[in-house]
């Protein structure tokens, strides 16, 4: 199988203690990657990246599988979707007008994820729990429920004055995750925040801002059979193949018994799988 590679899709299945499910998009296929748990893989890159935007051939991928005309160009590549507090779409500046009231001026969730510990996240409805798989996340808890994008950018910088909005990998990845009290953390938070909120609230009106009392922690389980001592990164521009026994999927990586590969980091790139 071979074909330019783009983010790993991941089901959260029904069944309670049911591991994520994860396919590799190659090409037009897609390979199911917790059939070669314990198995050998390996992944050459062939040299070729194309823009996963508008298909050019690019020496160098920009924000993870564009190109430099199209990073430079497209809204969902600017710095408030990073940032979302710093979103300028008020000011008639956004790049993309349409696309931003599409993705940006939509309802969006503040959430609680235990990743490396509890961090404070933001997402649209249709990324949950998407989102939360992403960043390895045990546990996740929607939080608010905001009126935009923007909005929920404030909420975020408000909350991270008290936990961290930013993920560990690497303790993500090695397992070392308790379980813990999203539901206590997220009324300790709500105090804490209690008059940045108001003045948000101020600001935005009444109902920029909705608090969510009855949303249910979510836990996720993900497909690792074994977790690494040590650390040790893999990429395709140092190193053509990578690869061994597949130990496990956590995230956007993949883990094996010679390093992990953040496969997110890599989409454009074209691949040859042996498996």
């Amino acid at each position: 199988m071979q074909g330019n590679i783009r983010k790993m899709r991941a089901e959260l299945p029904s069944a309670a203690g049911a591991a994520v499910q994860y396919r590799l998009p190659i090409g037009e296929d897609e390979l199911f990657i917790n059939e070669y748990l314990d198995q050998p893989l390996q992944l050459e890159f062939t040299g070729k990246i194309h823009c996963t935007h508008c298909g050019r051939k690019t020496n160098k991928s920009y924000s993870q599988g564009y190109c430099y005309p199209c990073m430079k160009s497209l809204a969902q590549c600017d710095m408030c979707i990073m940032k979302p507090e710093q979103c300028h779409y008020e000011q008639g500046t956004c790049r993309e007008p349409e696309w931003g009231e599409q993705h940006c001026l939509t309802p969006h969730y503040v959430y609680l994820a235990n990743s490396s510990g509890v961090k404070v996240g933001i997402t649209r409805e249709n990324q949950i729990p998407t989102r939360w798989i992403d960043q390895g996340a045990i546990q996740a808890l929607p939080i608010f429920k905001v009126q935009t994008r923007y909005i929920s950018g404030l909420v975020e910088v408000a909350m991270a004055e008290h936990v961290a909005d930013k993920t560990n990998w690497r303790k993500m990845l090695k397992g070392e995750v308790e379980i813990l009290d999203l539901v206590a953390k997220r009324d300790e938070l709500i105090s804490l925040c209690e008059g940045a909120l108001a003045q948000i609230e101020d600001k935005m009106g009444s109902l920029a801002v909705q608090s969510l009392p009855d949303a249910e922690v979510v836990s996720i389980e993900f497909p690792v059979l074994e977790y690494p001592t040590k650390v040790s990164s893999l990429n395709f521009d140092k190193t053509s193949v990578v690869g061994g026994i597949l130990k496990g999927i956590k995230g956007q990586y993949l883990l094996f018994d010679t390093g992990v590969i953040n496969m997110r980091k890599f989409t454009g790139y074209e691949i040859a799988v042996d498996a």
